[in-house]
């Protein structure tokens, strides 16, 4: 089935390894052509040779999404190379586990500014190229489960992924009138980041089970005509297994008084205001 994928330009940070590489491969391997980012310039150039073997053109920019002005020049290096950018892939990622009385000012912040910060650079470099070129266009995220459900020893990345996922949301409906989708995956998936994760160690065969490679025909879907009326989604893939995070509101319940509240009354009816 035809993806309508082949002659777009995707850019996909953080590609030089594991998640990344397995989207940036996935899409050249459907007819894109792709700018690679990242920091280590020789996985960088293997990637790339290994997508001109596919018979798709590679540029590789070099460089850290912490670096003022680094978001805007990568949509900069996407136009310079090949006059357009299609598809935008924000994937690039650090970690800097710790609980939150022992995490510093600069654990923090630095996760924040890679994950939250780089993403909503990028993609507002992306958005104004191909709100300006009229074509449309496919913005693809990344959050997280930790994000999304929490996750013990990492406060700083799941504040960094929850604000993801409201970024995705937000966004999705600004766009949508240039005929833009922003979605976002939440993949759960054995990587360099990931490895030495108890919920990832634990798992037995969780290096086949999951694989990096397995979360790229999510970023496909999405990223293709198949996905058209798909818009501010989170997207879960783990292993073999695809699910959607969403957002509930419990049915809303009224005060016995009908016009306010008490802290005791709130107390007795919690279990209806929860939903149970």
């Amino acid at each position: 089935m035809d993806l309508g994928l082949s002659g777009k330009v995707a850019l996909v940070t953080g590609s030089s390894r594991g998640i990344g590489r397995g989207v940036a491969l996935a899409l050249a391997a459907e007819g894109c052509d792709l700018v690679l980012t990242g920091r280590d310039q020789k996985a960088l150039d293997e990637v790339a040779a290994a997508i001109h073997a596919k018979g798709r053109k590679a540029a590789v920019t070099a460089l850290d999404l912490r670096e003022d002005g680094a978001p805007a020049n990568l949509i900069d290096a996407a136009r310079r190379a090949f006059g357009q950018l299609d598809i935008l892939v924000n994937n690039a990622g650090i970690l800097r586990d710790k609980t939150l009385l022992k995490m510093d000012d600069a654990m923090f912040d630095v996760v924040v500014r890679v994950h939250l910060r780089g993403t909503f650079l990028c993609m507002q470099a992306a958005a104004r190229h191909m709100a300006e070129r009229g074509k449309g266009g496919r913005i693809i995220n990344t959050s997280s489960v930790s994000g999304l459900m929490g996750n013990f020893g990492q406060a700083n990345y799941s504040a960094a992924k929850a604000g993801i996922y409201g970024l995705t949301r937000t966004a999705s409906m600004e766009l949508k009138k240039y005929g833009i989708t922003v979605n976002a995956l939440a993949p759960v998936a054995v990587t360099r980041l990931t490895e030495d994760l108890p919920m990832i160690a634990a798992l037995p065969n969780a290096k086949d089970l999951l694989a990096p490679e397995h979360i790229a025909p999510g970023a496909l879907f999405l990223a293709s005509d198949l996905a058209a009326d798909v818009n501010g989604t989170v997207l879960a893939v783990e292993g073999p297994r695809m699910y959607l995070f969403k957002m509930i509101q419990t049915d809303a319940v009224t005060a016995k008084n009908g016009t306010e509240w008490t802290a005791q009354e709130i107390k007795e009816r919690w279990a209806e205001i929860a939903g149970k």
